[in-house]
């Protein structure tokens, strides 16, 4: 299955992504991916989207991970609800025997 991710790239303690095209099988850290669809920094703020070949991926099938979905939401890309990413919040095993 396809699917649209971020890729890091760039120095250490100096982040920035691509937005690439790769099979979901492909780790994020392989540098395997099919095409270049767009970039990000976080730190500067810029971002280069690709929206046509975007939204012809999406249109053949291509998943869009989470963070990539609230990316393309941010930059008007996809008309949509941008989704929660943070990890939900478990209890405590210590503050469950007390609950029990």
């Amino acid at each position: 299955m396809l699917k649209i991710r971020l890729q890091r790239v760039g120095k250490k303690n100096e982040p920035s992504f691509r937005l690439v095209l790769t099979e979901s099988q492909n780790s994020t850290k392989s540098g395997k991916f099919l095409e270049i669809l767009g970039s990000h920094n976080f730190r500067k703020d810029g971002t280069i989207i690709k929206a046509d070949r975007i939204k012809h991926w999406i249109s053949k099938g291509a998943q869009v991970s989470d963070t990539a979905h609230n990316l393309l939401v941010t930059s008007k890309v996809l008309d949509a609800k941008k989704k929660n990413v943070l990890p939900k919040k478990t209890v405590a095993k210590k503050e469950e025997a007390v609950a029990a």
